[in-house]
């Protein structure tokens, strides 16, 4: 028992003090903050999008490797066997044999489905794969720290991150149970290098390998009028990055927060700067995966953790149509998030994450109606919907609350 006590302990905790600011995301106060507390600075001259499903960012990320000219480095959790694999695995071999350094850092346990014929695909083309924190004896110490990120860079100037991974059930338009919902952001211009410093950084703790060069590091002249701050989580600095951004968000809203996440399992902290920011007036609005959601776990803990939240009167809305997948927050229609990070336990104290942060009117207001139009496949819990659920599902929420360090 103490052993397994020890490998799931968080190795993190959530600020308890400091959460009480007077000024607003609006406030020049704000951004220098969370650049200070993250110690991120935010990078002007790039250009944003969003990509909503994967009828969207996988034609837009499949383009990009295919003009690539001299590297190309993907971080991903989940790369798995299918028909969008054996693409991805055809363009980057492609790219590969035409002289582009190709290199795929794959994490050892949610990749292990990729399957021997895209391994080869990507193998004979000349893509260099490595495989991030497999489980060995010599290193039980480190099994719960997962590379979460998913990152695609083209030539060190153009960057995709955000909640999807390379798998057929991420295809389509979110139409139905076989397509799930998600998100992603292409970012173009200096912004993208503190994404290549994550690749880089695990590459070479997996490898040995330095990463140097133009090739990887290239002087970007600005792309675009947008300042953007890219967030790296890991256990290894001590503290979440991610979570630190989100609390300071949530205390600085005036407005309206709208957070879409599928694996909500809010601490003690989270539960009262949400109630909190509702009590001062605030729109606070969370849409979480519903009965789709495809991890037990996270769902009871998820459910289980409503009850005071839903009192307080924040809106909780179950999105039924699909897995729901996508990370992001919008707030006062100002401020916004989009990246990898779930907002639960493992994101902030276990796993590598990354999150893309901007201050933009044009792409909050486009986050803020994506996330009203959602609302079409989602039902909204009720306080007493909440009080009267079952026996049997209290009972699973009994036993996964065990267990929530890992949800």
């Amino acid at each position: 028992m103490a052993v397994i006590s020890y490998l799931i302990a968080p190795v993190e905790a959530p600020p308890r003090f400091g959460l009480d600011h007077e000024f607003g995301v609006d406030a020049p106060e704000f951004l220098a903050t969370v650049a200070g507390a993250s110690g991120t600075p935010f990078i002007a001259g790039n250009a944003v999008t969003l990509l909503n499903n994967g009828d969207a960012f996988y034609p837009a990320m499949l383009a990009a490797i295919r003009q690539a000219e001299r590297s190309i480095t993907v971080e991903a959790y989940i790369y798995w066997a299918g028909d969008i694999g054996r693409e991805f695995a055809d363009a980057l071999a492609g790219r590969a044999l035409n002289g582009c350094k190709v290199k795929l850092l794959l994490d050892a346990i949610g990749s292990a489905s990729i399957g021997t014929e895209i391994l080869e695909r990507l193998e004979k083309g000349g893509c260099q794969i490595a495989w991030y924190n497999p489980i060995r004896w010599y290193s039980i110490g480190r099994f719960n720290n997962r590379t979460h990120r998913k990152s695609l860079i083209i030539d060190g100037r153009i960057a995709f991150t955000g909640g999807a991974g390379i798998a057929d059930h991420w295809r389509g338009n979110a139409r139905g149970p076989e397509e799930w919902r998600d998100l992603q952001v292409r970012v173009e211009g200096p912004g993208v290098v503190p994404l290549q410093t994550g690749f880089a950084h695990n590459w070479q703790q997996t490898t040995g390998e330095l990463l140097s060069g133009e090739e990887y590091y290239p002087i970007i002249p600005p792309q675009g009028a947008l300042a953007v701050q890219t967030l790296l989580s890991s256990p290894e600095t001590g503290a979440s990055s991610v979570r630190t951004m989100y609390y300071l968000s949530i205390v600085c809203a005036r407005e309206s927060i709208y957070i879409a996440n599928p694996y909500f399992v809010p601490d003690p902290v989270a539960i009262e700067t949400l109630i909190e920011a509702k009590r001062r007036g605030v729109d606070v609005r969370v849409m979480v995966s519903g009965i789709r959601n495809d991890n037990w776990l996270a769902r009871h803990n998820s459910v289980r953790l409503y009850g005071r939240l839903l009192e307080a009167g924040v809106e909780i809305q179950e999105f039924n149509r699909t897995m729901l997948h996508h990370k992001t927050m919008v707030v006062d229609r100002r401020w916004i998030t989009v990246g990898t990070t779930n907002f639960d336990n493992r994101s902030f104290m276990h796993n590598e994450e990354s999150n893309v942060n901007a201050m933009d009117a044009a792409l909050a207001q486009e986050l803020h109606a994506t996330f009203l139009q959602d609302l079409g496949g989602c039902e909204r819990l009720t306080w007493d919907a909440w009080r009267r659920r079952g026996l049997w599902a209290r009972a699973q929420e009994f036993i996964a609350a065990f267990l929530q360090e890992q949800a």
